[in-house]
């Protein structure tokens, strides 16, 4: 999720469609905030670790 973020963001930028961009900055922001949760040894959705 976190790469599909980044991915969104660099296209957006680069096209300038900002909805791209801004959908990249959430799905980044949420990937990272599920890494850290798997990271911490949380359940994420029913897993023990989020990849």
């Amino acid at each position: 999720m976190v790469v599909l973020g980044v991915i969104l963001l660099v296209i957006g930028l680069v096209t300038g469609i900002s909805i791209l961009w801004t959908i990249g900055v959430i799905l980044a922001v949420i990937g990272a905030i599920l890494w850290l949760l798997g990271a911490m040894g949380h359940a994420v959705a029913g897993r023990k670790h989020y990849w």
